[in-house]
């Protein structure tokens, strides 16, 4: 075996190796950094789920037009959402988002309100002490009637429910 020369590691070829090795060993940190940071905020699991139930508008009395439905929001799901409005072509006019803030012992206002939290794994129950959809009644609804309204969600998208036209005080209510 005359000729063949014995691999040798000189410092050079070390060096050069190394620096090789950095760029990808680099690469993957920094993705793993990332990746952790998503996790920790909350972004990672499963998407919302979404279920909308138990939908009821007041029907209004008096000579008043304007009255507010509710809806029960469930999100089983693992991230959180946004309801950010909803809609209704059976309404006689837009429908907002508002809460209701008390303003003494005896007395509230309603706030409009640019969306409303749907946490992961809980919910918003709507109802007249907190928030609502304020929406303009027709004049032909009637107790038990059934109106559609369209649900719009920041990660679920839209989805529609009825509810039901109930009097307020009522055990619908």
């Amino acid at each position: 075996m005359t000729g063949q020369r014995l691999w040798r590691p000189t410092r050079r070829r070390v060096t050069d190796s190394l620096i090789a090795a950095l760029a990808p060993v680099a690469a993957c940190s920094v993705a793993l950094g990332g990746l952790t940071t998503w996790v920790a905020r909350g972004n990672a699991g499963s998407p919302a789920r979404i279920a909308v139930t138990d939908g009821r508008v007041f029907l209004p009395f008096g000579g008043a037009r304007d009255t507010a439905a509710f809806f029960r929001i469930a999100n089983s799901g693992g991230a959180d959402d946004r309801l950010l409005r909803v809609t209704s072509s059976a309404t006689g006019g837009d429908a907002t988002l508002s809460r209701h803030r008390m303003a003494g012992a005896r007395a509230a206002y309603g706030q409009t309100v640019d969306s409303a939290a749907v946490p992961a794994g809980d919910g918003l129950a709507m109802s007249p002490f907190g928030t609502d959809v304020t929406v303009r009644a027709k004049e032909t609804w009637r107790e038990g009637d059934l109106v559609p309204f369209t649900l719009h969600f920041a990660r679920s998208g839209r989805i529609t429910a009825l509810a039901v036209v109930v009097l307020p005080g009522t055990s619908g209510a």
